[in-house]
């Protein structure tokens, strides 16, 4: 499905210069995870400095989440490789931010259950962003997503607020409430599975 929001139409200029280049969508997928786990690494180290740095590099690793699926529509690039390719990377990415984050607040008042807390998040990431892709597959030809955006935002665009909640400190309470909410957000989106019969 083409993607229609913001961000896509964005990056669909931004990557125009590309198409008749020999970089490929894949080359931006690489570089989209390369960003994202350092990224990650520098909101685990906990400091303001490095929060700083880890959200500029999260803006541009999400921003290339965006950039290879457009280049890979323009230039009449995608496969079935790529879309995995990239959905491996986009799971990886979006569970390691709270990995990260939660050692980043291992010295807080959380202590090391920041690190489990990061743990229990980031597994309920994996097996939300697994069921909705098996509901999306099972959708491609009608177009529908299992969670569809609004307002010309698709519903992932939500991972541009990570790097501004690091930044004002409230990554703290953000992973209390995802340790808890992503697995619940994973059994919801179990059920949809279920009563979609797919």
């Amino acid at each position: 499905m083409v993607g229609d929001s913001w961000t896509h139409k964005i990056a669909r200029v931004c990557i125009l210069p590309l198409v008749k280049t020999p970089v490929t969508p894949n080359h931006l997928t690489i570089l989209r995870l390369i960003t994202g786990i350092a990224a990650c690494s520098a909101f685990a180290i906990g400091t303001k400095e490095w929060n700083l740095w880890g959200g500029i590099l999260w803006l541009i690793s999400s921003f290339l989440d965006r950039a290879d699926g457009e280049l890979a529509r323009v230039s009449g690039k995608t496969s079935e490789w790529g879309h995995k390719f990239d959905y491996f990377c986009d799971v990886t990415v979006t569970s390691l931010f709270f990995v990260g984050i939660g050692i980043g607040l291992r010295d807080s008042a959380l202590g090391y259950w920041s690190i489990l807390m990061g743990i229990s998040a980031a597994a309920g990431v994996v097996a939300a962003e697994i069921l909705a892709e098996i509901i999306d597959q099972a959708q491609k030809d009608t177009g529908e997503k299992a969670y569809a955006g609004f307002a010309g935002f698709d519903f992932d665009d939500v991972l541009y607020l990570f790097a501004p909640v690091v930044w004002l400190g409230w990554h703290y309470p953000f992973l209390i409430g995802a340790s808890v909410g992503a697995p619940v957000f994973a059994l919801v989106t179990l059920y949809k599975l279920k009563k979609s019969d797919l």
